[in-house]
């Protein structure tokens, strides 16, 4: 055998890590950039539902429990060095495994059912997760678990815009999705937006961009002020924190744009909670013997 290796164990153990991280401690500035909400609020009651949101998030860190109710369901996006193998078990098993031991001792809310129409039983571990494979150069194995709720999921949408819509378009349909979506994905919220690629690739690239730190803006001069144009708007809607009305309807926009078909334009919305969950990972792989 030559070459790099990670164990199966390994998988396992850091996707339960990090999804209990993800489930308990708001990712990193998230905390900061809501704290500067709660300071620039004057509604009263939307400033007081921004101090309880941070009150929760302190308490769910102290007392090592669930940040929300709606545990989620577990998106995991993985990259794996074409330089690495895994040994000692099936790969995806390995994450299925990891994300069971979390959602069992950590508490967590089961919300998967086995099939989405005909036979709706709780599978009793929320598995099987949701696994996003990318292959890249290198040895390591780095793993990204985000869980996400129904509650923001329900509010997102896929528009198949044409070319000539263009940029006006698109802020349009953003503004409109936020506006129909009201309280309903628990404000304020954080907005993934996919532009271009295909039906299917659209809405990946919106949930990729949850991922990207709030305050990062789009390396691309036109989508970052796409980026603060649309939060602009968003946050002149008045639905606020909790729906209450106030000036933080969106902490944060970002955007993901991917090449294109000449004829289209497709636009992927993806809604999250301020909670916004995600832990990151890696593993390297260690030099095969032999």
């Amino acid at each position: 055998m030559s070459g790099y290796f990670v164990t199966s164990s390994e998988i396992s153990d850091l996707v339960t890590t990090l999804t209990l991280k993800a489930s308990i401690i708001l990712p990193n500035g998230l905390k900061e950039t809501i704290e500067e909400a709660e300071k620039r609020e004057v509604n009263s009651l939307s400033k007081q539902t921004l101090q309880d949101i941070l009150k929760n998030a302190k308490l769910a860190a102290e007392k090592n429990m669930p940040i929300c109710q709606d545990c989620g369901l577990a998106v995991i996006f993985v990259e794996v060095g074409q330089d690495v193998q895994v040994i000692g078990g099936d790969f995806g098993e390995a994450i299925n495994k990891g994300v069971r031991k979390a959602y069992l001792e950590g508490y967590l809310r089961k919300s998967v059912v086995i099939d989405p129409l005909f036979d709706r039983r709780n599978s009793g571990d929320n598995t099987p997760a949701v696994i996003h494979w990318k292959i890249v150069s290198g040895r390591n194995i780095k793993i990204t678990v985000s869980p996400k709720g129904m509650g923001s999921e329900n509010m997102s949408r896929i528009y198949m815009l044409k070319p000539a819509d263009g940029v006006e378009g698109i802020i349009n349909a953003v503004v409109q999705t936020v506006k129909a979506a009201g309280p309903n994905p628990c404000p304020p919220i954080v907005l993934g937006i996919g532009i271009g690629g295909n039906f299917e690739t659209v809405a990946l690239a919106a949930k990729r961009a949850l991922l990207i730190p709030v305050g990062v803006r789009n390396r691309i001069e036109e989508y970052a002020n796409m980026e603060l144009e649309i939060l602009k708007k968003v946050n002149a809607l008045d639905i606020g924190p909790g729906g209450y009305g106030g000036e933080t309807t969106a902490l944060d926009v970002h955007i993901e744009a991917l090449p294109t078909h000449i004829a289209g334009m497709p636009l992927a919305i993806n809604i999250c909670c301020h909670v916004l969950r995600h832990a990151k990972g890696t593993i390297e792989g260690k030099k095969c013997n032999g």
